[in-house]
C-alpha cells in the first residue's frame, strides 16, 4: 500500500494540481474560452420579440397555473368537508378519494407534457431568434 502521507518528488504525476483531468467525454481537447462579449440586456428587454415573448409565456402559465391549483384545493376541499362523497365506493375497495387522488398526479403529468410541447413550439423557437438578433453564439 503506497504511504500517501510522504512527499513525492516534484513533478509527479501526483503532485501535478495545475490541471485537472477530463471525466466525461472531451478527450482532453483544451476547453474553449469564454466569450467577451455580452448581450445587451437592456435592449432584448425593451425590444418588441421579448415583450411579446414574455405575454406569450404569461398567457400560457398564469392560466394553466390557476386552473390545476383550483383542481388542487377543490380536492383537498372534498377531503376535509364532504366525507360522504370523499367515501362513495367506485368499485371494490376504491372510493372518489382514491380515483380523484390518481388523477391529481395524472393532471400532473398532463401539465408538465404541455407545458414541454408548448415551450418546445411557442417559446424556444422566440428564445432562438431573440439571442440570434442580439448576438449570442449558440451553446
Amino acid at each position: 500500500m503506497p504511504d500517501v502521507a510522504r512527499a513525492t518528488t516534484a513533478g509527479s504525476p501526483l503532485e501535478e494540481t495545475g490541471r485537472i483531468p477530463v471525466m466525461f467525454g472531451g478527450r482532453g481537447e483544451e476547453p474553449r474560452p469564454a466569450t467577451s462579449v455580452t448581450p445587451d440586456y437592456e435592449r432584448i428587454h425593451r425590444s418588441s420579440e421579448f415583450r411579446a415573448l414574455r405575454g406569450r409565456l404569461r398567457r400560457f402559465v398564469f392560466p394553466v397555473s390557476l386552473l390545476f391549483f383550483a383542481w388542487y384545493l377543490g380536492y383537498v376541499l372534498l377531503a376535509a368537508y364532504a366525507h360522504e362523497f370523499m367515501s362513495t365506493k367506485v368499485f371494490g375497495q376504491v372510493n372518489m378519494a382514491m380515483v380523484l387522488g390518481v388523477l391529481q398526479f395524472l393532471s400532473t403529468v398532463v401539465v408538465t407534457v404541455a407545458y414541454l410541447r408548448f415551450a418546445r413550439r411557442q417559446v424556444d423557437p422566440r428564445v432562438a431568434e431573440i439571442r440570434r438578433q442580439a448576438g449570442v453564439p449558440e451553446q
